[in-house]
């Protein structure tokens, strides 16, 4: 699949005053700039990775030369659609404030922005009467919903979660899972934790749908059924789920779900959060101020009284993120024309060709909680025998040109579980090399997706090999916290 020229996109956007009414002017802006992506998605996309932004960028090498560079750490942040870009590009020259302008502009803007959350709505198969509310990332949705919870309401959650799940419950009764070493095992786990909760009242479990360490795809619509027979509702992470498998509301029975756009190849900085409306509706605005604000009034004793928007823009005050949201709604329709059938047939792909290499080679231990043959998503950790991870992932950079994350990965005690370690022991992401006598407490994570091509699976893989077998070329120090090239 070739890349679409942005100029192709930008000339075809009509002139604002060739059309009658901003309504049709947005709906003009959507169709000039997803019409010849949706042409080229009719080629079957498991053959050729989905066009994204630095494709061809390259970097140099400690060792001489330059390398185009593999972005293998989809899971942190993944690169831009080419059609994103483009499409952002085409509305770019239209932007203007939203919810609060008489002018065209701010009119198409509004159009635009509140089509956005319709396309949202549509990509995760809401249901009628839920709310789409947009944010600044996951972490942001869920502390958002962390500020909602009705009086009293317990929360429960596995210790495997990312810490944008595992910690924003602060004003909440929490009790925190053991991690489950096969999917019935969290299922069972959850029944009985919610079955001797005490007192019996409201309940939320947060869970993710795939693990952001070990990629595993998690038991989400058997969680949600167990949170459901015992009165609890569940709100699902699908940071690094939405952007590789279809995810719907209704077929899950979620009551939210919360990701964000730099995972969806969407990098402009806003999030979503979806759901049930009550509890957002009862609840005082996650943020206080404009466009939150339905009417306020001084009173006679000089207060002020305010109401409320019911709306989602009850949770969204503020000049919103246009741009960021637009962006998102762009990638939904991408991935969706694209087809998840042939995107996550391709992903199988490359992850049998990375568990397949990996392997091969005897130093090397692959992280899992429930196994080789549990289904996941392109997210795979591991630790090398005799080598600190820090340095393994600056020798990948340094003399291959590879990205990848090391350490902890914003999972403190999943990761700590899987390295057999005690929760107590020292470590941070990103860690140095171990003091003497000290183990590593970090681990090193190869992520990729729709934009990955082949040949940086495989290089990956190969230079991995060779720097088991033959060590790293360069000598390294570490810096700031972090292993770097000895210069």
């Amino acid at each position: 699949m070739s890349a679409r020229p942005a100029a192709t996109a930008t000339a075809a956007v009509p002139s604002p005053g060739a059309v009658p009414s901003p309504g049709a002017e947005s709906a003009a802006v959507e169709s000039a700039v997803v019409g010849s992506a949706a042409a080229e998605s009719a080629d079957p996309c498991c053959a050729a990775p989905l066009p994204v932004l630095g494709r061809d960028v390259t970097v140099p090498l400690v060792t001489g030369g330059e390398v185009t560079y593999a972005a293998l750490d989809y899971a942190a942040s993944a690169p831009a659609l080419q059609r994103v870009w483009d499409d952002v590009a085409a509305y770019a020259p239209y932007y203007g404030s939203v919810h609060r302008g008489a002018g065209y502009l701010s009119q198409l803007s509004t159009d635009l922005f509140e089509n956005s959350r319709a396309t949202v709505a549509e990509f995760l198969d809401c249901r009628p009467g839920d709310q789409i509310v947009f944010t600044r990332s996951t972490t942001d949705s869920l502390n958002l919903l962390a500020q909602v919870l009705p009086a009293d309401c317990q929360v429960f959650v596995f210790e495997t979660e990312h810490h944008a799940s595992l910690l924003p419950w602060r004003d909440a009764r929490v009790t925190y899972l053991n991690a489950p070493r096969t999917p019935q095992q969290a299922v069972e786990t959850l029944e009985r934790a919610l079955a001797d909760r005490d007192p019996y009242g409201p309940a939320l479990v947060c869970v993710t749908g795939a693990s952001n360490v070990t990629g595993e795809l998690w038991p989400v619509r058997e969680l949600a059924a167990a949170a459901h027979a015992h009165g609890a509702r569940i709100v699902l992470d699908a940071a690094q789920l939405a952007p590789h498998h279809p995810v719907s509301v209704r077929e899950l029975d979620v009551d939210w779900i919360a990701f964000s756009g730099h995972k969806l190849y969407a990098p402009f900085g806003s999030g979503v959060l979806a759901g049930r409306a009550d509890w957002l509706q009862e609840s005082e605005p996650y943020l206080a101020g404009g466009g939150a604000s339905k009417k306020v009034a001084r009173r006679s004793d000089g207060g002020v009284d305010v109401e409320w928007h019911t709306t989602a823009a009850r949770h969204e005050a503020g000049s919103p993120n246009v741009i960021g949201v637009y962006s998102i709604a762009s990638a939904c329709k991408a991935l969706t024309e694209a087809g998840f059938d042939a995107l996550v047939e391709r992903e199988r792909h490359l992850i049998a060709k990375v568990r397949e290499g990996l392997a091969e080679v005897p130093a090397v231990r692959v992280l899992s909680l429930f196994g080789d043959d549990a289904p996941r998503v392109g997210v795979i950790s591991f630790v090398v025998d005799g080598w600190n991870s820090s340095h393994f992932a600056a020798a990948l950079s340094a003399e291959y040109g590879i990205g990848v994350r090391d350490g902890l990965f914003c999972a403190h005690p999943l990761v700590r579980t899987l390295l057999g370690t005690d929760p107590q022991d020292p470590g941070e992401c990103g860690a140095p090399e171990a003091e003497p006598g000290e183990r590593s407490l970090n681990a090193i994570r190869v992520s990729f997706g729709a934009g990955t091509p082949d040949e940086h699976v495989d290089r990956f893989v190969r230079a991995v090999r060779e720097l088991v077998s033959d060590g790293a070329k360069w000598q390294y120090r570490t810096e700031a916290g972090r292993c770097v090239p000895a210069v």
